[in-house]
């Protein structure tokens, strides 16, 4: 029994061994700015005079192969940052960018569509929650408090202060943002390599917020257009019914939580990556259906996982019960009418 025991409490501290020495591993990020595998090349010795014993006489030489000698001044092996340089992304229309060890650049075209650009970059700030310790609005620029950047591949956070600000010329609006302070775990940093990743990073964050925003309002802009949604009946490659939607996969994702309110289905989860959606049916009252113009779907009260898939010009939603079983043909077709009619009373909401 002491035996037992004992064996039992090295087992225990073997098994807290190794989940402290996972965690460990799992917390330093260094290998994803490292070399992958052996740097024992570093080792090599250097290169050194042929010996050439007496009295043997070497062919002619012309030096064409000859391996110059080299001293190296940069960082080599697990030193060596193997990351690429961060290059800032142009998602604007006629959008360039330039970027060097001071400071990153959007430059644009000076159109009406960019007339906005200034509050659409305050947006974004305030959306992400950066602070600003100065703003000069007339002037549009600004310069931020301290930014922690929490990164997957640093151990440490860095933080970073930039002075942001927009420049306008006949043709031609300039974006800039320059680095105002870099510094790690309190230790100011003067890696010009480092912060033209931070700048670059900086400014990236402020393009994808403005392009998001521009894409909202088109997407809105087109909804609206749109009008009432052409419903049809169809069916997937394996036979099974679903609805076919005659709009593209962004419009239908945002106009079908009120369309699904609507009638009745209380929208839970979503996932517009994987068009994953949730909902609760619980039926409308007979003066609701009425109302609508339609019948009452036979369709049973219940939770149902509603699958969106992109058909480029077109969309498919397909109704699964939480059994896993899809809705039936007849089932289908009753829901036709019915979004029909939900998409035509909540056009332009």
């Amino acid at each position: 029994m002491a035996i037992l025991l004992q064996k039992s409490k090295v087992m225990k501290v073997a098994g807290m061994s190794l989940a402290m020495l996972l965690a460990a591993c799992s917390s330093d990020q260094s290998y994803k700015r490292e070399v992958n595998g052996n740097d024992a090349y570093l080792d090599t010795p250097p290169l050194k005079a042929l010996n050439i014993p007496a009295g043997m006489i070497l062919p002619l030489q012309n030096g064409e192969y000859d391996i110059p000698p080299t001293i190296s001044k940069g960082l080599v092996g697990k030193e060596l940052d193997i990351r690429p340089p961060s290059q800032a992304l142009t998602l604007l229309s006629g959008s360039r960018t330039e970027n060097s060890a001071k400071n990153s650049k959007l430059l644009l075209e000076n159109t009406p569509e960019n007339s906005n650009l200034w509050s659409q970059i305050n947006h974004v700030m305030q959306k992400k929650g950066y602070k600003v310790s100065q703003r000069d609005d007339a002037n549009q620029t600004l310069t931020t408090d301290w930014i922690e950047w929490q990164r997957a591949d640093e151990n440490v956070p860095y933080q970073t202060r930039y002075r942001i600000s927009l420049a306008r010329q006949s043709y031609q609006i300039e974006l800039s943002v320059v680095n105002e302070g870099l510094r790690q775990a309190g230790q100011q940093i003067t890696d010009p390599i480092e912060i033209q990743r931070y700048n670059a990073l900086m400014l990236n964050q402020l393009i994808e917020g403005v392009n998001q925003q521009r894409e909202r309002i088109s997407d809105n802009t087109t909804a609206r257009n749109f009008g009432p949604l052409d419903v049809q009946s169809g069916g997937d490659t394996s036979g099974l019914p679903q609805i076919i939607v005659r709009a593209p996969y962004n419009i239908l994702w945002d106009r079908l939580p009120a369309a699904l309110e609507k009638v009745g289905m209380q929208v839970g989860s979503r996932s517009r990556s994987t068009g994953s959606v949730t909902v609760n049916y619980k039926g409308l009252s007979t003066s609701d259906w009425k109302s609508m113009g339609v019948n009452e779907p036979s369709i049973s009260e219940g939770d149902y996982k509603l699958q969106v898939g992109d058909l480029n010009n077109r969309s498919s939603l397909q109704f699964i019960s939480d059994k896993g079983k899809p809705l039936t043909q007849v089932q289908n077709d009753e829901l036709v009418a019915v979004l029909i009619a939900a998409f035509s009373q909540t056009a332009g909401l």
